[in-house]
């Protein structure tokens, strides 16, 4: 994806998520993640630019954060639709988004230890990929952990349990799952995009 379509689609959809969201302060607690990745992707894009492959993988993460800060995770419409037609008990779009947040870094994760020549061996690299993002996931647990008590009760949005007494697990497994999806089914794509872009 160009870069210029990569911006233009990242910035019209934050502007559709600032119009109008559920509230401004959970709003901008789910899309801070995707505005300091984007800041990240900016300093880095000259001196250690990723492959097209990431890029466009970092950019339907921010998408998945920025709809969660509009609707919040526990409003998303579609979501509500499935959950009525299935007769589940929860709107799932924040089990999607932890998936995502276990897809996504899998992938970063792996390209940056590939590039700096951290790991040797498939085996060991899955291993620490997959061990890195359930770090990730239990670290962005405790910062929702962190944010809720010093935010009270405005921080529920922002949780999104809907009364689930597992769901910090669940997002968790979720993350983990998403990793164990991503690696096997993108590594081979990913290596010829490192052999030509890396």
């Amino acid at each position: 994806m160009a870069r210029t379509s990569w911006l233009i689609i990242f910035f019209a959809v934050l502007l559709w998520s600032a119009i109008y969201p559920h509230d401004y302060f959970t709003w901008f607690l789910e899309v801070i993640p995707a505005l300091l990745g984007f800041m990240v992707l900016l300093l880095t894009r000259n001196s250690f630019p990723l492959t097209p492959l990431v890029y466009v993988l970092i950019l339907i993460h921010c998408l998945v954060l920025m709809v969660g800060g509009h609707y919040t995770y526990a409003e998303v419409p579609l979501f509500d639709w499935i959950k009525e037609a299935l007769n589940l008990e929860r709107n799932n779009y924040d089990k999607v988004g932890h998936f995502v947040q276990g897809f996504v870094p899998a992938m970063i994760a792996r390209e940056l230890l590939i590039r700096k020549r951290v790991i040797n061996g498939h085996y060991w690299l899955f291993f620490i990929v997959t061990c890195f993002v359930l770090a990730f996931s239990a670290f962005y647990e405790l910062i929702e952990w962190w944010v809720a008590i010093y935010s009270g009760e405005d921080a529920e949005a922002f949780l999104g349990t809907q009364g689930y007494i597992w769901d910090t697990q669940s997002d968790m497994a979720m993350a983990l799952l998403g990793a164990i999806v991503a690696l096997p089914l993108l590594s081979r794509w990913h290596d010829r995009e490192l052999m030509r872009y890396g």
